[in-house]
């Protein structure tokens, strides 16, 4: 009978995370997963277009050949065949933009592009396996990101801003997911001494970590602003009375 609480307990938890992967994946997150399939299907679009591509020229050089030397024969149908297939496994492997680039080691001289995208692919592979509040709060940064790689492709890639976002968006977001990855799961619900589980620690983490681009975002918007409300004064003053002087 002693067990019973936590049989009770343990069903409302594992309701309420269904329930909130639900509550998030049909909100903040959509124009992330938007574009994460959009990638896949390019890539997809991209391998079959050549693989056709492949498959005409080989049909065409088969014909020619028919034309010119004679039936191509039992030998030449293994061979057609053969390349068919080899055509089939190449363009399979390679010959696509993936969904999700290959992850490569951040550096200072990582393009903005490709940081934004392992993190926005890295988020949409692993956010099944997170915690519901922990994948609720990936799917807020992961909303975030859109903005963030055209504004800070813009900005000169020493510039101090530039970096602290490039360099959490690129090494330390993933290396939070990869050390949490590597907990065994039967330890996560144990208590620090602070008295956060693993996955507790990691909700109030990946918080920060929106709070931190939140705050990026805010400062880019208010260098935006304040160039809008300079310009709109330089016209209002150089042509609201009459025109120009």
């Amino acid at each position: 009978m002693a067990q019973a609480p936590r049989s009770v307990d343990d069903a409302i938890a594992r309701f309420d995370e269904v329930v909130g992967r639900w509550d998030g994946r049909t909100s903040t997150n959509s124009a992330a997963r938007r574009r994460y399939y959009g990638r896949a299907a390019k890539s997809v679009g991209k391998r079959l277009a050549n693989i056709g591509v492949a498959l005409a020229a080989l049909i065409v050089a088969t014909l020619i050949f028919a034309k010119i030397v004679g039936p191509i024969g039992l030998t030449g149908l293994f061979v057609v065949s053969f390349l068919t297939l080899a055509i089939l496994l190449f363009f399979s492997v390679w010959g696509g933009n993936p969904a999700v680039p290959k992850r490569v080691a951040y550096s200072d001289d990582l393009p903005t592009t490709r940081v934004v995208q392992q993190l926005e692919g890295m988020l949409e592979q692993r956010r099944n396996a997170l915690p519901a509040p922990a994948a609720r709060r990936a799917d807020a940064i992961a909303s975030q990101l859109p903005l963030l790689e055209s504004r800070l492709g813009e900005l000169d890639a020493l510039d101090p801003l530039a970096q602290d976002a490039r360099r959490l968006m690129g090494k330390h977001l993933p290396d939070l997911l990869d050390r949490y990855e590597r907990v065994p799961a039967d330890y996560r619900r144990e208590k620090d001494g602070d008295g956060l589980t693993v996955d507790d620690r990691l909700a109030t983490s990946l918080d920060a970590a929106r709070e931190a681009l939140d705050d990026i975002a805010a400062r880019l918007a208010q260098t935006d602003r304040d160039a809008f409300e300079t310009q709109g004064r330089f016209i209002e003053s150089r042509y609201k009375d009459g025109g120009p002087s």
